[in-house]
């Protein structure tokens, strides 16, 4: 279940990676398998190639793309959601989900 953004905000992430570029959704996230994990960042572009390289940064593999609908995507967690997202200039994610006091040590 997500929970913590806007219909705008879905919009422009859908439409950026529909565009082809790497474009991040971060929202609160509560599933069972994967207790303690309460954000999620989707990092998604419909360039899968493209997708994929950007991952090799992160040791993501391209098996762990998410092909649901045509939004392809990681999901991200804990430490590589934090750096993933502080490597692309997003600082105010980070802030607004309150990512770093929840992941330090």
């Amino acid at each position: 279940m997500a929970f913590g953004i806007n219909r705008a905000e879905l919009k422009a992430w859908k439409e950026a990676v529909t565009a082809g570029e790497i474009a991040f959704l971060t929202h609160y996230w509560l599933d069972e398998r994967f207790p303690g994990c309460k954000t999620v960042t989707k990092a998604g572009c419909a360039d899968l190639d493209k997708l994929i390289e950007w991952g090799k940064r992160y040791e993501l593999k391209p098996e762990w793309i998410d092909h649901r609908e045509d939004y392809p995507h990681f999901d991200l967690f804990g430490k590589t959601e934090i750096q993933a997202l502080l490597d692309a200039g997003l600082e105010e994610q980070v802030n607004r989900f309150n990512l770093l006091s929840k992941h330090e040590g």
